[in-house]
């Protein structure tokens, strides 16, 4: 037998949910229906204001906390003892995650807009917010490991929650200042993002890990993973949607230049998510990590928590900045490159690991008929 792989694109948009596999889609509709509504109701912005605190809109609070909810619920805490007991993984996860990530980001960042400094912000705040949901999709369809994904995803989950804002505060007033960019850039103070990461990753934490421990208690995991998990999964998706639509009513004149301003964006997104894939896939492999491992390593690495992203955006520099609005293109350009990246990976699989691809050759081909 041969060890190729088949042609995937069309079963991997299959194992994706509905939802899921026109997620692009959506959020094009999305942005499209906030532009209609905020043009046929142009007292929507007035309404809003009144609903917020500070720069804090409540239901937008509300709809950005369920946002992060479902993909926490679904997080195995009980893997992160794996992952720990894997030094060199942990190590290198720790590496790509949360020194490579956002200082690619960054750099891109500032090389690409500089002279759009709430653009710029916008960018390094989806390199800091490591992936903590859509990464098991990924892994999953590129037959990475499940446990290192789920540990993996866990422990970027405790560290975005005590971590995020001191990160945040660095990146965001402390470089740039070295820089010579400190007046251009909003001078955030590590208060702020903490109180935004407690209340938008915090509250869905605690809740995450509080329902799953109970539930599973009361349920059992059967249950609680074959039917609790698949309801509320659907949450995320929808209350992002709702954020895109509400703040694209919102910018009115703004997005009469949206086609050359999510170019601007998307174009150092395409690259620091395809150089960080690469770059992990390397690393690990260096390492002697297996195929599973190794990809499971990549798409942690590459991929991003843009729910988190969006959510500090708003809640710091409002539903209207330019921050918020180049954080909402993060899953726009995202999605489609990571679907496109599990085929590059089984390229590798077939090129590095021979042995692996030949195995795997006998689960995709009945998947693919």
């Amino acid at each position: 037998m041969s060890a190729t792989i088949p042609a995937i694109s069309a079963p991997l948009m299959r194992r994706l949910s509905f939802l899921d596999r026109y997620l692009t889609l959506w959020i094009f509709l999305a942005m499209a229906s906030g532009v209609a509504l905020g043009a046929i109701f142009p007292g929507m912005k007035a309404a809003f204001d009144r609903a917020s605190i500070g720069t804090t809109s409540v239901p937008i609070a509300i709809g950005l906390i369920l946002m992060m909810y479902p993909p926490l619920a679904k997080v195995n805490y009980d893997e992160l003892g794996d992952v720990f007991r894997n030094v060199r993984i942990l190590a290198l996860s720790l590496l790509q995650n949360w020194i490579i990530g956002p200082m690619l980001m960054f750099a891109l960042a500032v090389v690409f807009l500089r002279n759009r400094p709430e653009y710029m912000v916008g960018l390094i705040m989806i390199g800091l917010a490591r992936c903590i949901a859509m990464v098991i999709v990924w892994n999953e369809l590129a037959k990475g490991d499940t446990d290192y994904a789920a540990g993996l995803v866990a422990f970027n989950s405790l560290f975005q929650v005590f971590f995020y804002s001191l990160y945040a505060w660095v990146f965001i007033t402390v470089l740039p200042s070295h820089l010579g960019l400190k007046g251009a850039v909003v001078n955030v103070s590590i208060a702020e993002i903490a109180k935004s990461v407690f209340i938008y990753l915090g509250i869905p934490f605690l809740a995450g890990f509080l329902t799953r421990v109970s539930l599973r208690r009361a349920k059992g995991q059967e249950w609680y993973d074959g039917s609790f998990v698949p309801r509320v999964s659907p949450l995320t998706l929808v209350a992002l949607l709702f954020t895109i639509v509400v703040m694209f009513s919102l910018k009115g004149q703004y997005i009469v230049g949206l086609p050359l301003d999510v170019l601007r964006i998307a174009v150092p997104l395409l690259v620091y998510f395809v150089v960080m894939f690469l770059v992990s896939f390397y690393m690990g492999h260096k390492l002697g990590a297996d195929y599973s491992k190794t990809t499971t390593l990549a798409f942690t690495a590459a991929s991003n928590n843009f729910e988190l992203a969006i959510a500090v955006s708003v809640s710091v520099f409002g539903i209207n900045s330019g921050a918020a609005f180049a954080a909402v293109i993060g899953p726009l350009v995202e999605v489609p490159v990571m679907i496109a990246l599990v085929n590059v990976a089984f390229y590798f699989q077939r090129r590095y690991f021979a042995a692996t691809a030949a195995e795997s050759l006998l689960t995709v081909i009945p998947e693919s008929r």
